[in-house]
Protein backbone atom coordinates (compact mmCIF):
# COMPACT_ATOMS: atom_id res chain seq x y z
CA UNK A 1 0.00 0.00 0.00
CA UNK A 2 1.30 3.38 -0.90
CA UNK A 3 2.01 6.17 1.49
CA UNK A 4 3.51 10.16 1.93
CA UNK A 5 5.59 9.77 4.35
CA UNK A 6 7.47 12.95 6.29
CA UNK A 7 10.53 12.58 7.91
CA UNK A 8 11.53 15.93 9.43
CA UNK A 9 14.21 17.38 11.90
CA UNK A 10 16.26 19.99 12.64
CA UNK A 11 19.81 21.22 10.55
CA UNK A 12 22.58 18.58 10.93
CA UNK A 13 20.53 15.71 11.78
CA UNK A 14 21.43 13.19 8.85
CA UNK A 15 17.70 13.66 6.60
CA UNK A 16 20.26 13.77 3.81
CA UNK A 17 22.14 10.23 4.47
CA UNK A 18 19.33 8.50 5.42
CA UNK A 19 17.17 9.58 2.16
CA UNK A 20 20.24 7.99 0.19
CA UNK A 21 20.36 5.13 2.50
CA UNK A 22 16.68 4.69 1.84
CA UNK A 23 16.96 4.63 -1.53
CA UNK A 24 19.92 2.72 -2.03
CA UNK A 25 18.39 -0.24 -0.47
CA UNK A 26 15.56 -0.20 -2.98
CA UNK A 27 18.37 0.15 -6.32
CA UNK A 28 20.20 -3.01 -4.24
CA UNK A 29 17.15 -4.85 -4.62
CA UNK A 30 16.36 -3.67 -8.31
CA UNK A 31 13.91 -2.14 -7.92
CA UNK A 32 13.93 1.31 -9.69
CA UNK A 33 13.33 5.24 -7.77
CA UNK A 34 13.01 8.98 -8.42
CA UNK A 35 14.89 11.58 -6.60
CA UNK A 36 13.93 14.82 -6.30
CA UNK A 37 15.73 18.20 -4.81
CA UNK A 38 14.35 21.83 -4.19
CA UNK A 39 16.26 23.63 -7.11
CA UNK A 40 16.74 26.70 -4.60
CA UNK A 41 19.43 24.30 -2.28
CA UNK A 42 22.19 23.71 -4.90
CA UNK A 43 24.78 23.56 -2.03
CA UNK A 44 25.97 20.29 -3.01
CA UNK A 45 25.27 21.39 -6.72
CA UNK A 46 22.40 21.52 -9.38
CA UNK A 47 20.27 18.55 -8.92
CA UNK A 48 21.97 16.46 -6.02
CA UNK A 49 21.13 15.57 -2.59
CA UNK A 50 24.61 15.10 -0.28
CA UNK A 51 25.41 13.86 2.66
CA UNK A 52 28.18 15.96 5.32
CA UNK A 53 29.20 12.29 5.83
CA UNK A 54 30.66 12.36 1.94
CA UNK A 55 27.49 9.78 0.32
CA UNK A 56 25.53 11.83 -2.72
CA UNK A 57 23.26 10.79 -5.90
CA UNK A 58 21.87 13.11 -8.93
CA UNK A 59 18.31 14.07 -8.85
CA UNK A 60 15.78 15.66 -10.59
CA UNK A 61 14.91 19.45 -9.28
CA UNK A 62 11.79 20.72 -8.47
CA UNK A 63 10.59 24.45 -7.93
CA UNK A 64 7.42 26.12 -6.66
CA UNK A 65 5.78 26.49 -9.63
CA UNK A 66 5.89 22.62 -10.52
CA UNK A 67 3.24 20.01 -10.58
CA UNK A 68 4.82 17.57 -9.33
CA UNK A 69 2.36 15.24 -9.86
CA UNK A 70 2.66 15.61 -13.71
CA UNK A 71 6.04 15.02 -12.98
CA UNK A 72 5.86 11.87 -11.38
CA UNK A 73 3.13 10.27 -13.46
CA UNK A 74 5.68 11.45 -16.93
CA UNK A 75 8.31 9.29 -14.67
CA UNK A 76 6.04 6.61 -14.05
CA UNK A 77 5.09 6.58 -17.42
CA UNK A 78 8.84 6.22 -18.44
CA UNK A 79 8.72 2.52 -17.06
CA UNK A 80 8.36 1.04 -13.51
CA UNK A 81 8.98 2.92 -10.01
CA UNK A 82 9.01 1.59 -6.55
CA UNK A 83 9.71 4.69 -4.64
CA UNK A 84 9.96 8.37 -4.65
CA UNK A 85 12.00 10.19 -2.66
CA UNK A 86 12.25 14.44 -2.28
CA UNK A 87 15.04 15.99 -0.29
CA UNK A 88 14.50 19.79 1.13
CA UNK A 89 10.24 19.11 1.42
CA UNK A 90 10.27 22.15 3.45
CA UNK A 91 10.52 23.97 0.22
CA UNK A 92 7.69 22.84 -1.16
CA UNK A 93 4.02 24.28 -1.24
CA UNK A 94 0.89 23.31 -0.26
CA UNK A 95 -0.32 22.86 -3.52
CA UNK A 96 2.65 20.35 -4.18
CA UNK A 97 1.80 18.62 -1.16
CA UNK A 98 -1.24 17.94 -2.39
CA UNK A 99 -0.46 16.76 -5.60
CA UNK A 100 2.02 14.47 -3.80
CA UNK A 101 -0.61 13.06 -2.28
CA UNK A 102 -2.98 12.29 -4.92
CA UNK A 103 0.16 11.03 -6.74
CA UNK A 104 0.34 8.51 -3.90
CA UNK A 105 -3.45 7.78 -4.06
CA UNK A 106 -3.88 7.72 -7.58
CA UNK A 107 -0.77 6.61 -9.04
CA UNK A 108 -0.04 4.35 -6.32
CA UNK A 109 3.36 4.87 -5.77
CA UNK A 110 5.52 5.43 -2.23
CA UNK A 111 6.39 8.74 -1.24
CA UNK A 112 9.40 9.66 0.59
CA UNK A 113 9.57 13.28 1.82
CA UNK A 114 12.98 14.75 4.20
CA UNK A 115 13.12 18.07 5.61
CA UNK A 116 13.13 20.40 7.79
CA UNK A 117 10.16 21.05 10.14
CA UNK A 118 10.79 24.67 11.74
CA UNK A 119 12.91 27.81 10.31
CA UNK A 120 15.25 29.43 12.51
CA UNK A 121 12.56 31.74 13.81
CA UNK A 122 10.50 28.50 15.37
CA UNK A 123 7.76 28.77 12.37
CA UNK A 124 6.91 26.11 10.16
CA UNK A 125 7.92 26.05 6.92
CA UNK A 126 4.69 25.32 4.64
CA UNK A 127 5.54 22.34 3.05
CA UNK A 128 6.53 20.90 5.88
CA UNK A 129 2.87 22.62 7.73
CA UNK A 130 1.26 20.44 5.12
CA UNK A 131 3.18 17.50 5.43
CA UNK A 132 2.41 17.52 8.88
CA UNK A 133 -1.68 18.07 8.13
CA UNK A 134 -1.70 14.86 5.65
CA UNK A 135 1.15 12.66 5.12
CA UNK A 136 0.05 8.97 6.48
CA UNK A 137 3.45 8.67 8.41
CA UNK A 138 5.24 11.07 9.81
CA UNK A 139 8.93 10.13 11.57
CA UNK A 140 11.20 12.55 13.48
CA UNK A 141 15.37 12.07 12.50
CA UNK A 142 16.60 13.20 15.73
CA UNK A 143 19.91 14.85 16.42
CA UNK A 144 21.30 16.31 19.44
CA UNK A 145 21.94 20.27 21.18
CA UNK A 146 25.49 20.66 22.40
CA UNK A 147 24.10 20.09 25.95
CA UNK A 148 23.44 16.47 24.75
CA UNK A 149 19.36 17.05 25.07
CA UNK A 150 17.52 16.77 21.80
CA UNK A 151 17.81 19.23 19.24
CA UNK A 152 14.14 20.61 18.03
CA UNK A 153 15.35 23.97 16.96
CA UNK A 154 17.85 25.64 15.17
CA UNK A 155 19.75 29.13 14.72
CA UNK A 156 20.99 31.18 12.09
CA UNK A 157 23.88 32.64 12.86
CA UNK A 158 25.32 36.44 11.53
CA UNK A 159 28.37 37.54 10.65
CA UNK A 160 29.09 38.19 14.04
CA UNK A 161 28.16 34.69 15.18
CA UNK A 162 25.38 35.85 16.98
CA UNK A 163 21.84 34.27 16.63
CA UNK A 164 19.08 36.59 14.51
CA UNK A 165 15.74 36.78 14.86
CA UNK A 166 14.57 38.20 11.32
CA UNK A 167 15.12 37.85 8.03
CA UNK A 168 13.77 35.87 5.29
CA UNK A 169 12.24 32.79 5.95
CA UNK A 170 14.95 30.71 3.08
CA UNK A 171 18.72 31.13 3.22
CA UNK A 172 20.31 28.59 1.84
CA UNK A 173 23.28 27.43 4.26
CA UNK A 174 24.92 24.97 5.99
CA UNK A 175 27.11 24.56 9.12
CA UNK A 176 28.25 28.13 9.09
CA UNK A 177 25.13 29.82 9.05
CA UNK A 178 22.86 27.44 11.47
CA UNK A 179 23.33 25.59 14.51
CA UNK A 180 21.01 23.14 15.83
CA UNK A 181 19.91 23.57 19.73
CA UNK A 182 17.08 22.03 22.08
CA UNK A 183 14.00 24.65 22.50
CA UNK A 184 15.72 26.01 26.11
CA UNK A 185 19.66 26.95 24.28
CA UNK A 186 17.28 28.39 21.59
CA UNK A 187 15.54 30.72 23.81
CA UNK A 188 18.77 32.03 25.40
CA UNK A 189 20.40 32.04 22.15
CA UNK A 190 17.55 34.69 20.65
CA UNK A 191 17.30 36.29 23.69
CA UNK A 192 14.15 34.92 25.28
CA UNK A 193 14.71 34.07 28.61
Amino acid sequence: MAKLYFHYSTMNAGKSTVLLQAAHNYVERGMATYLLTAQVDDRAGKGRIASRIGIGKDAETFNTEENLFAKIRARLDDGPCACIFVDEAQFLTEAQVWQLARAVDDLKVPIMCYGLRVDFRGKLFPGSASLLAIADEIREVRTICHCGKKATMVVRQGPDGRALREGAQVQIGGNETYVSLCRRHWRAAVGDC
